[in-house]
C-alpha cells in the first residue's frame, strides 16, 4: 500500500472536481458514492466515477483512487461495485459495516465483478471504515477477514453515524473517542496493516483545532487522515510526515551506534539517551519512510 497521510473525499457526481482534488497535493483520492450523491443522483454518479478514473489513469497518474460505495444494507452495492470496479480503480471503501461476514460478502462480489470487468482477480483492496459499535467490536477479526483489507479506516466524525451508534458526544479534545481510535490502531498493527486512517475533522473554520487533531492521531499511531476538504491536504500532509527534526535526529542516532557497534559495543549514549538495538529498529523504520515519501515527492517539511 502506497502511503496515505491524506485521503480527500471527493463526490462522485462532481467529476470535474477530481482533477482539482489531485491538484491540491493529496496523497489518494476517496470518490463517494454513499452520503455526499443525492439519492436521485446515484445512477448518473456511477457513470461519473467510472470516467473519472479512466480520465485520470489516461493522464499518466497513478494516484490511489479509492471509491466509498453504499453500504450493504442498502442494496445497491453490487450496482456501485459492477460499474466502477475496473482497470485503473485502486480500492474500495466499505462504510457502516456490521462485522467480518460484511467484508467477506464485499469479497465476494468484488470477486464477480473483477472478473466480469477484465480487473486482474484480488488487485482491488478494501478500506474498511468502522461506523457502528458492532464494527469497533469486531475489528480484530475484520481487519484478517479478507486479503483485500488493506486499512482501517477510525471515523470519529461529530454527530455522524458513529457518533449516534456509540452514543457519544462529539469534544474537540477527542477523549470520549480514544478507546475507539486505539482499538483501530491495535487491530491495524496487529493484523500487518501499516496505515491505520482517522477522520474526519469537519470545522473549516478550526484551523487550530484542526492541527490538534491532527497531531494526537500521529501521536496514537495513525498513518494518514481522511478529508473532507483541500484546504486540510497541506495540513495532513506535513503532520503525517517525519519532521527533519525527526529524520536528522534518528540518522545522528544510527551514526552513532553503527559506530560504537564496529568498536563492539551493542549500546552507545546518544543525545542523554541509553540506545540499544531496539531504539535502532525504530530510528530505521522513521528515516526508511522519510525516504519512502521524499522517493514519491512528498517529503516531510517541517
Amino acid at each position: 500500500m502506497k502511503p496515505l497521510r491524506s485521503l480527500l473525499f471527493v463526490p462522485g457526481h462532481r467529476g470535474t472536481w477530481v482533477e482539482k482534488a489531485i491538484a491540491s497535493g493529496v496523497d489518494g483520492l476517496l470518490i463517494d458514492l454513499e452520503d455526499s450523491v443525492p439519492e436521485s443522483h446515484k445512477t448518473e454518479a456511477r457513470d461519473v466515477v467510472a470516467a473519472s478514473i479512466r480520465r485520470v489513469r489516461d493522464s499518466g497518474s497513478d494516484i490511489p483512487i479509492y471509491v466509498r460505495v453504499n453500504a450493504l444494507e442498502t442494496g445497491m452495492t453490487g450496482d456501485d461495485i459492477e460499474k466502477v470496479a475496473i482497470p485503473g480503480l485502486t480500492g474500495f471503501a466499505l462504510p457502516k459495516t456490521y462485522g467480518a461476514r460484511d467484508v467477506m460478502h464485499a469479497d465476494a462480489l468484488v470477486t464477480h465483478y473483477e472478473r466480469r470487468n477484465g480487473v486482474e482477480e484480488g488487485t482491488i483492496k478494501f478500506i474498511l471504515n468502522f461506523e457502528t459499535a458492532e464494527a469497533y467490536a469486531d475489528c480484530d477479526a475484520m481487519a484478517i477477514a479478507s486479503p483485500r483489507v488493506e486499512a482501517l479506516f477510525a471515523g470519529t466524525a461529530r454527530d455522524a453515524d458513529v457518533s449516534r451508534s456509540l452514543g457519544f458526544q462529539f469534544t474537540p479534545g477527542g477523549l470520549e473517542t480514544i478507546y475507539l481510535r486505539s482499538r483501530i490502531i491495535l487491530a491495524s498493527r496487529a493484523a500487518g496493516l501499516e496505515f491505520p486512517l482517522v477522520g474526519v475533522w469537519q470545522d473549516l473554520e478550526d484551523h487550530e483545532g484542526a492541527r490538534n487533531f491532527s497531531v494526537q492521531n500521529r501521536q496514537l499511531g495513525f498513518r494518514g487522515q481522511v478529508l473532507i476538504h483541500p484546504s486540510h491536504v497541506a495540513l495532513a500532509n506535513e503532520v503525517f510526515s517525519p519532521t527533519e527534526f525527526e529524520v536528522n535526529f534518528y540518522r545522528g542516532m544510527i551514526s552513532a551506534f553503527e559506530t560504537a557497534e564496529a568498536s563492539g559495543a551493542a549500546a552507545v549514549r546518544y543525545e542523554g539517551m541509553h540506545i540499544d538495538y531496539a531504539h535502532i529498529k525504530t530510528a530505521r523504520e522513521v528515516v526508511a519512510y522519510a525516504d519512502q515519501l521524499a522517493g514519491a515527492g512528498a517529503a516531510g517539511t517541517k
